[in-house]
């Protein structure tokens, strides 16, 4: 019975996610839409993402912070019932500034959200599928990545932009009920604010959330522009790349599940082989992308491995964070799209500059970094005789506990 209410919690969280995770990226493929209607330039209009890209980073913590006292089951609920009010602004909006305040109002609840189901994902299953469990949950942003937004970008091309964020207004509700029916109830923490300021300035705390930002912003450097990328370089058609970025989704969905069950047997050989991989393909794809059957291998290699850095990062941070892992997480969350906010810049400036096929070669740069951040995140320490031995692996159960 309680793997049962583990399994429906999970699902709940999950559920949860994915609309939430829709939201994120929803708007991205309906700015010109939004741009006719609203009276405003299409460049202007993708304001809307950077918005929600910034309440994400800074807003997240700010909630964490200020609801770290509350009860969770409570918390998870008001915190939907805030993304379904800040959707149901942007699908009634008559202006753009109100669209912008609801995309604000939405992102608001997104880190803070996240953080929440991924700390209750860890306390519902055994200390030894604490990997499994962060990866299920994530697993909702994948496949709000893999059907979520493209879905939701025919609705909108079919029924007008606004049609969108209607549904996900009642799907959040929906969403929110069943949050209601199956979340456990927990007290309130008893951690005081100072803790989990304190818990976030642990270094090594803020080395797990400074490599999830500069690791990822390499996936990112080469991600944003791969559409331009095999279009020019590799000379596949516009409807071949929608395909390959499909079969990209569904990489990331597996790699992400992969990953989650590798964190529980050994987070360190995870972490490193994920940014070791990482750091390789990157390296090839300027090359892969000159013939067509390398340049498939490539993409769905990095779509293998690209979400395949959440499992063990976030599980890093859990480790480190203890009793007070609401403001940790929340902040790590925000270090993903700070990530992808500047690996898109770093890549843009070189697409600026003529160098499209080059961006891997900066994205495995950033990865080769991200890689040595975790041997400072998870060092290896010596016995008293001076015998090298593993990193600890005490969120999963498998090796002695590590010093820090």
């Amino acid at each position: 019975m309680k793997m049962n209410k583990g399994l429906a919690t999970l699902a709940a969280l999950c559920s949860s996610v994915f609309v939430v995770g829709t939201s994120e990226y929803l708007i991205a493929g309906l700015l010109p839409q939004v741009g006719a209607d609203l009276d405003v330039s299409v460049g202007t209009a993708g304001q809307s993402v950077t918005a929600y890209a910034l309440g994400v980073v800074a807003g997240g913590p700010l909630m964490a912070l200020l609801t770290s006292r509350l009860p969770r089951k409570g918390l998870a609920i008001g915190l939907m019932l805030l993304f379904a009010a800040g959707s149901a602004i942007s699908a009634a909006a008559p202006s753009f500034g109100l669209l912008l305040a609801g995309r604000v109002v939405s992102s608001l609840s997104h880190a803070a959200f996240l953080a929440l189901a991924l700390v209750t994902a860890t306390r519902v299953v055994p200390a030894e599928r604490t990997g499994s469990a962060i990866a299920t949950v994530a697993s909702g942003f994948t496949v709000a990545t893999l059907l979520g937004v493209p879905l939701g970008a025919l609705l909108g091309e079919a029924a007008g932009w606004r049609a969108p964020f209607a549904v996900l207004t009642v799907l959040s509700l929906l969403a929110t009920l069943l949050l209601a029916a199956v979340l456990p109830r927990e007290d309130a923490p008893s951690t005081r604010l100072r803790e989990e300021i304190r818990v976030v300035t642990r270094r090594p705390v803020m080395l797990a959330i400074a490599t999830t930002a500069v690791g990822f912003s390499g996936v990112a450097t080469v991600f944003t522009y791969i559409a331009p990328l095999l279009i020019g370089v590799s000379g596949f058609s516009a409807a071949a790349v929608s395909g390959l970025l499909l079969a990209y989704g569904a990489g990331s969905f597996i790699g992400n599940i992969a990953a989650g069950r590798l964190t529980d047997k050994s987070m360190s050989a995870t972490v490193r082989g994920v940014f070791g991989g990482l750091a390789g393909t990157l390296l090839l794809v300027p090359f892969a992308v000159v013939w067509q059957p390398t340049a498939v291998a490539a993409v769905l290699v990095l779509g293998l491995l690209a979400t395949a850095t959440i499992a063990p990062l976030q599980g890093l941070i859990l480790r480190h964070a203890g009793a007070a892992p609401n403001l940790a997480v929340s902040a790590n969350v925000g270090a993903f799209n700070l990530g992808a906010a500047a690996g898109s810049v770093i890549g843009g400036a070189i697409v600026a500059a003529g160098a499209l096929r080059w961006t891997g070669l900066a994205g495995a740069a950033l990865s080769l970094i991200g890689l040595a951040l975790t041997y400072l995140v998870l060092p290896r320490t010596r016995t008293r005789t001076g015998t090298r031995t593993r990193t600890s692996e005490k969120a999963a159960g498998h090796e002695a506990p590590i010093v820090v």
